[in-house]
């Protein structure tokens, strides 16, 4: 059975930091790619960053640049976002993802909300 667990969301004050965690179990985790998603409301569940089987490429979507930094370890079968200079646009509900040819696997998510 595939499980993604989430941690780390929280409410946090603009300028904060933060860092997501999502382990996974069930999975050949080291051959997965490995993303971050987010959703906020009324909104369209949009990619925020991936890292590639191995760790060697991460891509990261524009407003994310610069702030944020996806990273793996594959012995733990956990992948990471650390977040920092939070903005209140970045409040949303934050998904893994862990994509291996078709099989597509999704957390049930952790909510980030950045309000002062």
């Amino acid at each position: 059975q595939v499980q993604l667990v989430e941690s780390g969301g929280a409410l946090v004050q603009p300028g904060e930091s933060l860092r997501l965690s999502c382990a996974a179990s069930g999975i050949t985790f080291s051959r997965y790619a490995m993303a971050w998603y987010r959703q906020a409301p009324g909104k369209q569940r949009e990619l925020v960053a991936s890292i590639s089987s191995g760790g060697g490429s991460t891509k990261y979507t524009e407003s994310a640049k610069g702030r944020f930094t996806v990273s793996r370890a594959d012995a733990q079968k956990t992948v990471y976002l650390q977040m920092t200079s939070l903005k209140p646009e970045d409040t949303a509900r934050y998904y893994c993802n862990a994509l291996l040819g078709g099989r597509n696997h999704w957390g049930q998510g952790t909510q980030v909300t950045v309000s002062s």
